[in-house]
């Protein structure tokens, strides 16, 4: 069953039927689009199922509206659809506010997006970067969406790349940190490698060394808070800039950090998506700097 002949009109998605006589509706969602029970006994209790001869229409894009504050500013759209939104988070913002009513952060950016493009989504962020962390951010736009992308997050069917800039030069050349993380109880804000942590498995691989550096690639198997800054930092190769796990901020005044590529399929489509994140001028800057710097 082709996916993608499903149409969207207004709230609603109307989407081809074609079932066994003993098929129950709800049996031929789940089967052909995944669409789980719970879900289509909340829409049918709100009227959010309508039926036709040969198709059935959700009530997937209802209004909905959210207590965060608009706060316009520009945002660097990746890959947008009626399912899903991936933006570009610059650097000394927050994905969500730590308190309601607070600015300044990326979810009442995508609060005012939402509003100027006359979209009434609810923000659902399915992951998070840290504050001085860039890149892709990934959202979803509707309830279904986010059903499935939680459950690609906790199946880890999620993937996330990482560029970074680390002190010194990592050896050997690629490897696979195995090393559980939890807080820091000398140091609120911190965490640390801890036997008694969570599991917390990271990546990583070289791709270019400098006089006193080097540039990675890593990829997240888990996603333990500050899991690349402590994981590096246990490995005596802090990330430039991350003066709270021991980087040097001579050159760089943030941890050199960027979410490069975020994979994940399609929430309804199943496509395979791989959403690419430019990278930030200041990491730009870095690159250049360090590579003059062996000339």
């Amino acid at each position: 069953m082709d996916k993608h002949s499903a149409v969207r009109r207004g709230e609603w998605l109307e989407i081809p039927l074609h079932r066994a006589k003993s098929e129950s509706l709800e049996e031929c969602l789940l089967k052909n689009y995944f669409i789980p029970q719970k879900l289509i006994d909340k829409l049918k209790q709100n009227n959010g199922v309508r039926t036709k001869a040969e198709s059935v229409l959700l009530r997937l894009f209802p209004y909905e509206s959210d207590d965060y504050i608009t706060e316009w500013a520009e945002l660097d759209v990746l890959f947008e659809d009626d399912f899903c939104l991936v933006v570009n988070k610059p650097a000394g913002m927050a994905v969500h506010p730590a308190q309601a009513g607070r600015t300044g952060t990326l979810a009442n950016i995508v609060a005012s997006y939402y509003q100027t493009t006359g979209q009434s989504c609810k923000i659902r962020h399915i992951h998070r970067l840290d504050e001085h962390t860039t890149g892709a951010v990934l959202y979803a736009k509707n309830e279904l969406a986010q059903i499935q992308l939680d459950e690609q997050m906790r199946m880890k069917l999620i993937h996330r790349q990482y560029v970074a800039f680390a002190e010194g030069l990592v050896q050997p050349n690629k490897g696979r940190i195995d090393a559980p993380i939890g807080r820091d109880r000398h140091h609120p804000n911190r965490r640390r490698v801890s036997s008694t942590g969570d599991t917390a498995v990271t990546h990583y691989e070289v791709i270019e060394t400098f006089n006193d550096a080097s540039l990675l690639n890593l990829r997240l198997e888990t996603g333990r808070t500050h899991q690349i800054r402590v994981h590096l930092s246990h490995l005596l190769h802090p990330l430039i800039g991350d003066a709270v796990y021991g980087g040097k901020t001579k050159r760089l005044s943030r941890q050199a950090l960027h979410g490069e590529v975020l994979s994940f399929s399609h929430p309804f489509f199943g496509d395979a998506l791989d959403v690419h994140a430019p990278w930030p001028n200041d990491l730009l800057n870095l690159l250049a700097e360090l590579r003059l710097s062996i000339l």
